[in-house]
Formats: structure tokens, sequence, C-alpha cells
């Protein structure tokens, strides 16, 4: 076993390190690895290939995923393209949309919080002369549906909100946001890679046209993914991204990875069979980690809406202490201080700046990330760890030790080197 990853276990009989970041990615479930096992070895055929039962034996188990796929969302198996992974789907449907529907118009609408999938992806269809409006959202993470029916003009192809953030855990009322699309004739894609197995998601009754999703995020592997591409009312049409063989129904040719798609398959499975019951025990656990760190600390806070917000999310900030610092202290529990796509650079998460939050609270945001696996002494060692650590960190922290001298900071002068005047 890798020194890195290598597990102890603690006085409490917790084996460490503990994993607690669930929204970056979450651990191959067991039952996903036995189903995928066959066609990593003796099941070994090209979907693709027509002419012996090595393909169609592939070509039934790719069948079968997807029709798993479409029944957690409420779709159908002929609406599911099967991908590299979710930012592959955000690019397709984007791309696909902007490409396929040019000559109706040219304006995109999103928002600022959305994964880089996305906003990448629309910053680049701004440079080939696309008009793109980044919409802002409210304290609580939430995009105000006003300002999305008063960004959609005659020129606008498509509104693009995902369904769950992955920083803050917030919900969009994506259904509404859909509703006031088909009202006015425009598609509506959501990135639900964050939600799709977590909270009940129905593309029909959700007015959703396209939606992506990713295996790795429900326990499923990495490197697969789907779009789900709405075939009536309105059928929506794609231009590809990626030519050659016109597979999946000319959407996203090549050769199908059958193992992963399997393990998608099984995954979406598993997921809907337990939905609600898994996110009740999930938010129980996420409850109880909150609850035992407002009680343990003070100036903390908890960034976007507790009340829309998946179940296993909790970000908070712990001001006064620095986050970098407070994750080296806790090196034996595995969390972000951010998007784990983006947590490489030194600057502010730029979703809790769009929340408001200043630099110095953003920088000390923790994203704690609960899932399937996460045990409620998990949550326990993780809140005293935690606990422990800030409070060893605050008492070096002299800004601290000023507000709690009743010192507002909010009125002190600083002159350029960081010290006060």
């Amino acid at each position: 076993m890798d020194e890195d990853n290598e597990q102890k276990i603690d006085a409490a009989g917790v084996k460490l390190p503990i994993y607690m970041d669930n929204q970056a990615t979450t651990p191959l479930d067991p039952r996903v690895l036995e189903a995928m096992m066959p066609w990593l070895t003796t099941k070994f055929g090209n979907a693709a290939s027509r002419n012996h039962s090595f393909g169609w034996e592939a070509e039934r188990a790719v069948d079968a995923a997807r029709e798993q796929v479409a029944h957690l969302i409420g779709a159908t198996a002929k609406e599911i393209v099967f991908t590299s992974g979710a930012t592959e789907s955000d690019n397709l449907a984007i791309k696909g949309i902007a490409e396929m529907y040019r000559e109706r118009g040219h304006h995109i609408v999103t928002q600022a919080t959305e994964h880089k999938a996305v906003l990448d992806t629309c910053k680049r269809l701004e440079r080939r002369g696309c008009r793109v409006t980044f919409l802002p959202v409210k304290a609580d993470g939430i995009v105000d549906l006003d300002d999305v029916r008063r960004a959609i003009d005659d020129k606008t192809i498509l509104v693009s909100i995902m369904a769950a953030n992955n920083e803050i855990g917030v919900l969009q009322p994506i259904r509404e946001i859909g509703q006031i699309c088909h009202e006015r004739g425009v598609l509506f894609h959501t990135d639900a890679v964050q939600a799709v197995g977590k909270v009940p998601f129905h593309v029909i009754d959700d007015f959703v046209d396209l939606a992506s999703i990713s295996a790795h995020k429900i326990y499923g592997p990495k490197g697969v993914g789907a779009l789900y591409v709405r075939r009536r009312n309105p059928r929506v049409q794609l231009a590809a991204e990626i030519d050659g063989g016109g597979h999946e129904r000319g959407m996203r040719s090549g050769t199908l990875n059958v193992p992963g798609i399997v393990g998608l398959g099984k995954a979406c499975e598993l997921a809907g069979e337990n939905l609600l019951q898994e996110a009740s025990r999930t938010q129980c656990l996420r409850d109880r980690l909150k609850a035992k760190l407002e009680a343990g600390l003070d100036y903390v806070q908890v960034n976007g809406s507790m009340e829309h917000r998946l179940s296993g999310n909790l970000n908070m900030s712990f001001l006064y202490v620095e986050g970098e610092s407070l994750l080296m202290g806790i090196d034996d529990v595995a969390v972000s201080s951010g998007s784990a796509c983006t947590s490489a650079t030194l600057e502010p998460s730029y979703v809790l700046k769009a929340l408001g939050l200043g630099d110095e609270v953003a920088h000390s945001s923790i994203r704690f990330g609960l899932g399937r696996f996460t045990t409620e002494a998990e949550v326990d060692y993780v809140a005293a760890k935690t606990i422990q650590v800030v409070r060893r960190l605050r008492e070096l922290s002299p800004l601290y030790e000023m507000v709690k001298d009743g010192v507002d900071l909010s009125r002190m002068e600083w002159d350029k080197a960081g010290t006060r005047d």
C-alpha cells in the first residue's frame, strides 16, 4: 500500500486518514466494481463490432446501462449519450447547441458560480462571437429567477444553470428555471453532476433539455459520464464535437468505454434504490458535524443556503484562520479548501467571492463532503480535530485576539505593509 494512503487506527478505533471530500470524487462502490469486472477481463468485445458474439454481448451491456441511467433521471434510453465525463458532457451540450442553433441566435445565459467546465466553455464561445450573460447569485448562492427572466432575449438559444454547486452544495431552482426557458422557447441545460443520485431529479418534471452526468460523483468509475439530450417536446439537436465513426447517434464518436459504462449504469441503479434513505442519513451526519463545530468554536459561518443544499455538503469559514494552515493541521482528514478543479490556485474561491464574501473569509473556508461510506465516528473525529486545530491557530492570530478584546477590525486603518497605522 502507498505510504501516503496507509491507514492507521486512532484510540477510538477510527481508521485514518478519513475521506471527507465526496464532492471532489467518491470511492468506487464494491458492487459497482463487481458489475464491471467481467467487462475488464473476459468480456472485452467492442460494442460497435456487430459481426460476432463478443460485440453483441458488449452492445447489450451498453444498452442495459443506458436504461439504468435513463431510469434514474426520468428519461428514455435513446436520450442518453455516453461521454468521458461531465466536462466533456458540458462542452458537448453548450458548444453543440451554439453551433447547431447559431442561425437562430448567439446568446447564452449562465451564472457566475458554475463549474469551470461551463464557465470556460462559455468564455471560449465568447471569443468565437457568442454573447454570454453571467448572472450573479444572491448571498445564499441561489440565482434570482427575475434575473433569469430579464436576461433572456430574442437571440437567446440556451440557459445553462447547474442543479447543485460543487463547492457550497447549494441547490438551484432548476424546475422554475426550466419552466421559464420553455415558456420563452429557449433550451435549458443543467450541469447535474452533483445532484443526480443525491436529490430527486426528473428531466421531464424539471423541464430540462440537456443534463450532464458523471459516474465518479455517485460511487462509479472515473473517466465516464453521460449527457441527456431531449428527443421530443422539444427535440434537441446537437452538433458533434468529436467526429469519426458516428457512434452515439453521431453526437459523440469514439469506441465506447464498456466497463466504465457498465459501472455508471450500476452506480445509477444503486443511487436510485436508496436515494432518500441515503440523503437522510448523510444529512444527519452533516448536521451533527455542523452542530459540533458551532458548539466548539466562535466566529464560524456556513457559506450558502442551508435550506436548499446537498445533504452531504458543509462549506464553513473559520474566521481568523488561514484555510491552507487549517488543511495542514488536519492532515489526516481529506477535505478541500475549494473546488478540486481549482484548488491549486492561491486565489480565493470564485464561488465564495460571488456570494459577496471578502478575501479573508473566503480564504478561511473548508468544504466537508460527506458520503455513502462516512460514519458517525469519523464525523466526531473530524469535528474534534478541526476544533483543536482552529483553537491552536487562533492562539497565534493577533487579529483573533483583537476581536476578542472588542476591537472593530473594519474600522482599523492598515499601512501598505499590513500593519496598523
